[in-house]
């Protein structure tokens, strides 16, 4: 993992550049994350990259010999399936694990992905905070965007996206009690990219087929919607005061489509072949003679590593009633391949991000999601009182 430049890194490192970018948030958003940045951007190597874009090409190009509408009756119960109008989904996440190849390498591994928008607009920020902060993060040479993107076109494409020809005030990033989610610092700096505003579902008004939000005390008509819900979350509050469903009928535009949230997930996992691809079954349909201490057993709608069980077992397996809805994924050995300034190394886990180009009729890479851990579990809200460990972003060698 380029050893003369995480040499040079950790040799220079000081507190104060760490607290310079929590300081930078505070300023520019008004408080700083609320899940733990690390101390540390991860610098990746152009063998690593080649093979993390190969597999990410591999993945997509299988994605469109999938079969949606059946997948769609299969993994969508009717009752929450969305009647709007869909159209392909406009973002995408891949998560690989960095994991040990057995050889002394280190090889990408497939934990999951989703057509779901994540923090497309903090990670930009994040990438210019390291770079403002820590005078030996390569000027030249490394990146986190990627297709020859910049500061200006990237945001413009996220803008051209997102808004489509709607103007800001009819577009609105849609959440579920925004000011109380962790990733909330990506709702403001999404807000001050775009100047659109942040809504809680539960504040959206709903009139016939209409969507409409209150600002100055002035009625606004909601065209687009920036979806941000996440479905697992929204199942397991009872009685919420909210007006309308996502399975409603609505004359507005989704960006992206809920059932993207479903279709293009860990649920199609099993139907994808590639050496970055753990070997993964749905748990009503496996082998019996594949040895359960070798998988993780992993329900198909949750986020951050909910319901995640690392030592599944027949016992456990037996008791779960829906098991169409779960998927077995052979264990990774995530390597701890980032030296630190501590007395232990530190895991990585990349997220590359992805947005529709409608032109190309593809999924086009633009940045990366980054985060790091020293524990079993990859996951910025685990192990937190740890360091050189949480929310980062990869800097890739051009």
């Amino acid at each position: 993992m380029i050893p003369h430049l995480r040499k040079a890194f950790n040799d220079s490192f000081k507190e104060e550049f760490y607290e310079g970018i929590k300081k930078d948030a505070i300023e520019d958003f008004g408080e700083t994350s609320a899940f733990r940045i690390s101390e540390t951007p991860v610098f990746i190597p152009k063998a690593l990259k080649k093979t993390l874009f190969d597999a990410c090409d591999s993945i997509i190009d299988q994605l469109w010999t999938l079969d949606f509408d059946e997948i769609r009756e299969r993994f969508i119960p009717e009752d929450l399936r969305c009647p709007v109008k869909m159209d392909k989904p406009e973002f995408l996440a891949i998560d690989f694990g960095l994991c040990d190849d057995g050889n002394g390498g280190v090889s990408p591994q497939l934990i999951e992905l989703q057509a779901f928008p994540t923090l497309f607009f903090y990670q930009p920020w994040l990438g210019k905070a390291f770079r403002r902060n820590y005078p030996t993060i390569p000027k030249k040479g490394f990146d986190y965007y990627f297709s020859g993107l910049n500061d200006d076109t990237y945001f413009q494409e996220l803008k051209d996206l997102i808004l489509g020809d709607e103007d800001a005030e009819n577009v609105i990033l849609l959440e579920l009690f925004p000011e109380k989610q962790k990733t909330r610092i990506d709702f403001w700096a999404t807000r001050k990219a775009l100047g659109i505003e942040v809504v809680c579902m539960t504040k959206v008004l709903k009139e016939g087929r209409k969507l409409y939000y209150e600002k100055d005390g002035k009625k606004i008509q909601i065209k687009r919607i920036y979806n941000r819900v996440i479905l697992d979350e929204l199942k397991g509050i009872e009685n919420l005061n909210a007006t309308f469903s996502l399975s409603d009928d609505l004359d507005i535009k989704y960006v992206s489509h809920p059932d993207w949230f479903f279709m293009i997930s860990k649920c199609i996992v099993p139907m994808l072949e590639h050496k970055n691809i753990p070997a993964s079954f749905y748990l009503n349909d496996f082998p019996s003679d594949i040895n359960l201490n070798e998988f993780v057993l992993k329900p198909l709608f949750s986020f951050a590593g909910k319901g995640v069980n690392l030592y599944p077992d027949q016992e456990t397996i037996d008791a779960i009633e829906d098991k169409h809805n779960y998927i077995l994924q052979k264990k990774v050995n995530y390597a701890s391949i980032i030296e630190t300034n501590t007395p232990k190394n530190s895991k990585v886990e990349i997220r590359m991000l992805f947005i529709w180009n409608k032109e190309e009729e593809r999924f086009k890479p633009v940045i990366n999601l980054t985060r790091m851990s020293k524990g079993e579990l990859i996951n910025v809200s685990y192990l937190t009182e740890d360091s050189w460990i949480g929310s980062s972003i990869s800097f890739f060698e051009e």
